[in-house]
Formats: structure tokens, sequence, C-alpha cells
């Protein structure tokens, strides 16, 4: 799992994987920012935590490599983004395809893009006066935010909501929608074996 927040969306797919909802494990947490919430959590839960300072590669692909290597090295089948707010390229992307999920807090291909995140997606949605915001899981590829979709959870916008109300109830969503979306990675009903 790579992860740049708090970690709430790790605690929801360790969760599912203690109570045997998701038929795997989360084998490794890494994270390019050393205070990340995520790391305190994955060691709260047993879970091994990497950080992997972005400043100290030259880009996106050498950064990518580093992870590659990781990820081998544990012979991991699916790689989790969960507010992983970097882009990842080069080979990791070609021996990963359709094995590197995200999910993103609005119901894309709107409200996505570099610079997308947190509370700026939420801002943007109640700005633009949408009745209906929600949560998207997603197949990654070369671009941020355009992969295949996977799944959607939708909710609705309130009178009165504000960036962080609304991101309060599609955060509860999130919880619920990425532990589906890893459970049918992990039976075999989505992945590179089998398009959607």
């Amino acid at each position: 799992m790579l992860a740049s927040g708090s970690g709430t969306n790790l605690e929801a797919l360790a969760e599912g994987c203690r109570r045997g909802y998701i038929p795997g494990e989360i084998l490794l947490v890494i994270s390019e920012r050393p205070g990340a919430g995520a790391l305190e959590k994955a060691s709260a839960a047993g879970i091994e935590g990497l950080v992997l300072e972005w400043e100290r590669f030259s880009g996106p692909e050498e950064f990518s490599g580093a992870v590659l290597r990781e990820v081998r090295k544990r012979d991991i089948d699916l790689i989790c983004l969960a507010g992983f707010l970097k882009k990842l390229s080069g080979r990791l992307l070609s021996e990963y395809e359709m094995r590197i999920m995200n999910i993103h807090p609005a119901l894309l291909p709107s409200y996505g893009g570099k610079g997308m995140y947190g509370l700026r997606v939420h801002r943007a949605v109640l700005e633009s006066g949408e009745k209906e915001s929600g949560c998207t899981v997603h197949f990654i590829d070369g671009e941020y935010d355009r992969g295949q979709v996977i799944a959607r959870r939708r909710v609705p916008v309130r009178e009165g909501d504000t960036p962080e109300s609304l991101a309060e109830r599609v955060l509860r969503q999130e919880h619920k929608l990425y532990p589906e979306a890893v459970r049918k990675f992990a039976l075999g009903e989505i992945g590179p074996e089998r398009k959607i």
C-alpha cells in the first residue's frame, strides 16, 4: 500500500483482512513522508512500514523503480493507493497493469486530475452546485485519476454542506467501497486476467 496521509483507508482495508472479508493481508505500507499517520497505523497493526522520501529520488521514474523493487521482494499481488499524491510511472505501471488501485473522493471522471485531492475536491464540488458527490475506485494508468473505473459510491450534497462535512460523508463511503473493490480483486473477479 502507498499512503501519504492519515491512513484511515489503510485501517478499513486492514480490518477487512482481519475479519476475513478480504482474503489476503497487507504486507507493506510505503510512504514518501516520514511523518505520515498511515505509517503509525501500520505499525500499530503489525504491518511493515517503509519510508521512501520523494526528495531522495530524481523523479517519478526513479521513485517508481524503488517501489517496484520493494513489492517484488515481497511478491505483492496488488498495490493500493490511499491518499498517495505522487505520480507513478515506468516499469511499475507496466508490470502492475490492472494491479494498482486508487480511491478518489469524487465521482470520476469529474473532479479528478493533478492537484485535485482532499478538501480541494470537495470545495470544487460545492462551488459547482452539484447535487451529489461520492468516491471512485479505479485502476491507475500514467495519468492522474484516468484509469479504468472499478466502482463508485454516491452521496448527496446537502444544503449547508462545507468541504469538511462533505469530506466526512464521502470518507465513510470510501471505507466501505475500497474493501469491496479489493475483495473483488482477491477473489479473481477483476484484475489483469479479468477485464471489467
